[in-house]
């Protein structure tokens, strides 16, 4: 069976609202801005689509 979907990266705020043993890496950022900055260049780099789940949570998927 081949994976077509998958999550690549989740970036938050809020370490509560992702777990660490899902396998993906999570990156914890300090502020809002900076979130949305690395979820920018994890998109590029990962070649994949970032989604805004809430205002503190971002996760790369790839498609």
């Amino acid at each position: 069976m081949m994976m077509e979907k998958y999550i690549l990266a989740a970036i938050t705020t809020n370490s509560a609202k992702v777990s660490v043993s899902g396998g993906a890496p999570v990156f914890a950022c300090p502020t809002k801005p900076e979130m949305e900055h690395v979820a920018a260049n994890l998109e590029a780099i990962l070649d994949g689509i970032a989604h805004e789940l809430s205002e503190d949570l971002y996760i790369i998927v790839k498609h």
